[in-house]
């Protein structure tokens, strides 16, 4: 069976087609600069990369790109179009009602539509990647495989927020989580690679340019750091993550910021970009080791951010057993786990420098002999868990 995996963006388009139940990764790909006369696609088969710059102007043209170049006699890993199975759609916020992965409908789509408001920036786009689908791909079940989902299993206390119960109940005003497919497949990886008995209480840090993290307990969620929208919790790439409400009506006031002009500032111009000038972690680190004394202090603060995080789920999953670093950053930045893991004695997890810095794409252990808690990297592949998803729900 094969699956076309698709991650909609507001301006880029990722895809895999991912043979199942074998789980064999046929192609890669990747639109960037989607609405620009100088768009970048990229593709990668087993056997070659192409890329390309040309003009995609939306994101209907680059979808029918993708399958185009699907079916090229050369690059392409399909005959036709109808030898794709499913099309499996990550779709970011599935609100209260979506708690496992659905096909999609009509009455899903709405659904999708109906949360524009709680995810401005994923929900129209990942909308319109599945609507575009449905007109090339016409034989193949469109499956819509929600970030919030793995979070629906959060007991009321971690969920609900001390304003008026009529705003959980009438607006549905809670906290939901992201990156659940991330941390869904990560814990499972944990789970398997552990044993059961020893990862009861796993803490999941997906650290990319969103940040989030989630404590899980005998494999479900009790409470992640992302709340009713993906910009609370942990220092991001742009995103503030955790700040006093007060501020904001104080910038408001005070500097006379609209709406707009406020969400642009705490989801586009804070956390690291707005620490240091400069987004990406790889940068700051160098700069940071280079004296810039701005790029430490912003390490510190993120550090400092998740230490915290890892403080209250400890207390909340009652002990710890296992924490897990993934995503590009958690994955591969040995800087930002020393960090976070130093000073941490009281709560049994101690790191192993040499270990730390070793880079390698197999799930490992980094912590020192006597670190009760094991500290793992578990690389994520939440395409792999999208395929993983959409064929399990196909065979049932």
């Amino acid at each position: 069976m094969n699956i076309l995996v698709l991650n909609a963006g507001s301006s880029s388009l990722k895809y895999q087609v991912i043979e199942m139940p074998n789980e064999t990764v046929k192609c890669v790909g990747l639109v960037e600069r989607i609405g620009m006369e100088d768009a970048i696609f990229t593709h990668e088969n087993n056997h070659q990369k192409t890329t390309e710059t040309l003009p995609i102007l939306n994101h209907k043209e680059g979808l029918h790109k993708v399958a185009n170049t699907l079916l090229d006699s050369k690059i392409g890993v399909i005959n036709n179009v109808s030898e794709i199975n499913a099309v499996g759609h990550r779709v970011v916020h599935g609100g209260n009602k979506f708690n496992k992965t659905t096909i999609v409908n009509q009455e899903v789509k709405n659904s999708i539509r109906d949360l524009y408001d709680l995810a401005p920036l994923h929900n129209p786009a990942n909308l319109t990647g599945i609507e575009i689908a449905e007109t090339i791909f016409t034989s193949a079940k469109q499956i819509a495989i929600f970030d919030t989902a793995f979070h629906q299993t959060m007991p009321k206390e971690a969920y609900q927020y001390a304003i008026k119960n009529s705003f959980l109940e009438e607006n549905h005003v809670r906290a939901y989580g992201f990156h659940g497919t991330s941390h869904k497949y990560v814990s499972e990886k944990a789970i398997e690679y552990l044993g059961k008995e020893d990862s009861k209480n796993i803490i999941s840090i997906h650290l990319g340019n969103g940040c989030s993290m989630a404590a899980i307990k005998n494999g479900k969620c009790i409470d992640t750091s992302m709340g009713f929208a993906p910009s609370n919790g942990l220092i991001m790439g742009t995103r503030s993550g955790d700040i006093d409400h007060s501020v904001l009506f104080f910038l408001m006031k005070k500097l006379n910021l609209s709406l707009e002009e406020t969400s642009n500032l705490l989801n586009k111009n804070s956390g690291m970009k707005g620490l240091t000038g400069f987004s990406d972690l790889r940068e700051i680190s160098e700069k940071a080791m280079n004296g810039n004394q701005d790029c430490e202090n912003a390490l510190n603060l993120a550090a400092y951010r998740i230490k915290k995080y890892i403080g209250s789920y400890n207390a909340a999953l009652n002990g710890l057993d296992a924490i897990i670093f993934t995503a590009g950053i958690g994955e591969n930045s040995a800087l930002m786990r020393k960090l976070v893991c130093d000073n941490l004695e009281a709560l049994s997890i101690q790191l192993d420098h040499d270990k730390n810095s070793i880079r390698s794409k197999e799930i490992r252990e980094i912590q020192a002999k006597t670190s009760k808690v094991k500290v793992l990297i578990i690389p994520t592949n939440e395409e792999l868990e999208i395929a993983k998803q959409s064929y399990q729900l196909l065979i049932q």
